[in-house]
């Protein structure tokens, strides 16, 4: 009998083999030191758990009705050292998770700048961080390499012991870019940008995936990282650029649209303002960017006239474009500036020289005379000779 229960038990080892911990066996410093949080939070916390679990178990069997040995006291109600014991070692507990949750929540904060690529190696502050731009399209990724002008979708790559600086967003709905291997989750998000620094340590291919529901693709929006050597990253950079393929506004707005289990595309050559483009929500031709919308409301905005400013976003913008009506009509379609007459292209944000309320043209403000109602509605009443 014992026999048939342990073959019984075969398929589920079988099951259990196909399990990737990848959370426990991380690639990278940043993981390494997440893994490292969720033993220490785990053991603290059973410490806590499996004496209670045991004393339950204990209690049950030591003092059921059976067990006429087990002392009984049914007027006892107070012990100073169990209630001692009781109180202070979960405080106890509690404080070194507090601690410990402090101090990991601004190491670990994925805004910060690596201080280091492994636990006894500094980072070189000779060596410029990787840097690149994670756009989040329905359902695939988009990857810009600023540095090196190229793009990918549906594929990643960094050399070995370099720090790596993320800037992420999203073009349509909030999404989540997470690569376990290497660090946490951070989410995407149209309009706004998070950010993420991180590094890989060992060589290899690890698997990048959404980890937030955005859609019916979702399921095949995942990506393949790839840890290299810097001869093998310098070799993955020239493959790229060689492939060919130009990114630019209209390529984009034609990957952009709706699609799922997209192959890897490599792309050659990148139009360099497009992430700016991508966050600002206005890669589409004559559609308002926020940055300028938000340089308009630094100067007193428009009212409410200026909720129309913007186009759509989602989620009907791929049916309003190249139609005879086109998109919902704007009070303001760009902003000049000396170096950019057209607007768009190098507009950015900063501070207003003046606070003053915008009033156009720099017009003074109108004076304003009250008037007699009697004199208004009844004219100027005629002198009397009497």
């Amino acid at each position: 009998m014992s026999r048939l229960k342990i073959l019984a038990l075969l398929p589920l080892a079988v099951a259990l083999s196909g399990c990737n911990y990848v959370v426990l066996a991380p690639a990278g410093d940043i993981a390494a030191q997440q893994r490292d949080l969720v033993i220490i939070s785990t053991v603290l916390m059973l410490l806590i758990v499996v004496p209670v679990m045991a004393l339950t178990v204990m209690f049950a069997w030591r003092y059921r009705q059976s067990n006429t040995a087990a002392r009984y006291e049914p007027e006892w109600d107070h012990s100073t050292k169990l209630e001692l014991v009781i109180w202070s070692v979960p405080l106890l507990i509690i404080v070194c998770l507090g601690a410990l949750t402090w101090m990991a929540t601004h190491l670990l904060d994925p805004y910060r700048s690596l201080g280091r690529i492994a636990s006894d190696r500094p980072v070189d502050q000779a060596t410029a961080p990787l840097e690149v731009d994670v756009v989040a399209l329905d359902w695939k990724w988009l990857f810009i390499y600023p540095d090196y002008g190229i793009a990918t979708v549906n594929e990643l790559a960094a050399p070995v012991d370099r720090p790596i600086a993320f800037r992420i967003t999203s073009s349509t709905v909030m999404n989540s870019f997470y690569i376990p291997a290497l660090a946490g989750q951070v989410y995407a998000m149209p309009g706004m940008e998070t950010k993420l620094h991180a590094v890989v340590n060992h060589a290899g291919t690890y698997r990048g995936i959404s980890a937030n529901y955005s859609g019916a693709g979702f399921s095949g929006m995942h990506f393949n990282f790839q840890g290299l050597d810097d001869k093998g990253f310098d070799a993955w950079i020239a493959s790229v650029k060689s492939a060919g393929g130009s990114l630019g506004r209209a390529e984009y707005l034609q990957l952009e649209k709706p699609s799922q289990n997209e192959p890897v595309r490599h792309y050659g050559t990148v139009d360099s303002d497009l992430y700016r483009l991508i966050l600002n929500m206005c890669v589409e031709t004559g559609k308002m960017c926020t940055s300028e919308m938000m340089a308009i409301d630094a100067k007193g905005g428009l009212g409410h006239e200026g909720l129309n400013n913007t186009l759509p976003l989602a989620y009907d913008k791929y049916a309003r474009r190249g139609t005879a009506l086109g998109g919902e009509p704007t009070f303001v379609a760009g902003t000049c500036t000396p170096d950019a007459p057209q607007g768009q292209t190098t507009a950015s944000i900063k501070a207003p020289t003046d606070t003053a309320p915008l009033l156009g043209a720099g017009l003074k403000r109108p004076t304003f005379t009250p008037l007699k109602s009697s004199s208004f509605f009844l004219g100027q009443r005629p002198k009397s000779d009497s």
